[in-house]
């Protein structure tokens, strides 16, 4: 009975460190290949990475989006960069709060020597945002960008001051008019945070056409821009992605509730041509 008792504390112990080790390992991981790829383009490497991680006692998805204290440690990154030393930010996000994009995005531009943003896969409402102070933004050929319109809750701030248009004044609810006020405001204060971004590597004519087709509900919010229609608009679009930054990305692993919906042998296939060993 005490060998009993002495196997099961053990294999307790074991089942709490494990997951502990494996987190250690893996930020031990992501901190070499940062490490790595800061020596090869002798700069500062910041990462923003929201994946959909899972809660161990329940196993309930959430997402995670930018928050305040995402801007705080990327703007406390910033801080301790030297002005002539260059910024790469991975951005991988489905956006998040305006105010931390923002303070994010305002930080970068005002940063001297060259700032890049890599977008491996997505970077969607304020991840864009960010995208936009950078010099150069390197995409994944399938990567996209989205719109910036501001959301008021549920509701897009364009989609709500339609209903102006649409009903008289006299047929909308206080509420719906005290949103159709703040929505306006929301609409012109992002649409001139975009222009300001803009201005830096495009004519004034050039930016306010930008903006306002990114900023005030041309599309869905979900819009996917991709790398063609980025450059249309004037973007500094690359799609020289360097590998580094792939593996650095399958050192944040989505989090799995139960059985992958997504399977393959991982590894690189070449063609053969025919007769060749």
């Amino acid at each position: 009975m005490e060998i009993f008792f002495q196997l099961f504390w053990l294999f307790f112990i074991l089942s709490v460190l494990t997951p502990y080790l494996q987190q250690q390992m893996l930020m031990g991981a992501r901190a070499r290949k940062i490490a790595e790829l800061e020596r090869k383009r002798k700069s500062r490497v910041i990462t923003l990475i929201h994946r959909q991680e899972a809660v161990s006692f329940l196993g309930i998805p959430i997402s995670r989006f930018i928050t305040i204290d995402d801007s705080e440690q990327v703007l406390r990154a910033i801080r301790l960069t030297d002005k002539n030393v260059p910024i790469d930010l991975i951005l991988h996000t489905p956006g998040g709060l305006v105010l931390a994009a923002e303070q994010i995005a305002e930080a970068l531009l005002r940063h001297p020597a060259k700032v890049t943003v890599f977008v491996p896969h997505y970077a969607m409402s304020g991840g864009t945002l960010i995208a936009l102070a950078a010099d150069e933004i390197v995409m994944d050929e399938n990567a996209v960008l989205g719109p910036v319109d501001p959301q008021l809750g549920q509701y897009p701030a364009a989609s709500i001051l339609k209903v102006l248009e649409k009903k008289p004044i006299q047929e909308i609810d206080d509420q719906t008019l005290i949103l159709a006020d703040v929505a306006e405001k929301a609409l012109k204060q992002v649409k001139a945070t975009v222009k300001n971004l803009l201005l830096k590597r495009m004519p004034e004519e050039k930016a306010e056409e930008v903006a306002t087709l990114l900023s005030q509900g041309t599309w869905t919010h979900d819009y996917p821009i991709d790398v063609a229609q980025a450059r249309e608009m004037g973007l500094p679009v690359s799609t020289e992605m360097p590998l580094e930054v792939y593996e650095l990305m399958d050192l944040y692993p989505q989090a799995q509730g139960g059985k992958p919906s997504v399977q393959y042998v991982p590894v690189p296939y070449r063609h053969q041509q025919p007769g060749r060993p």
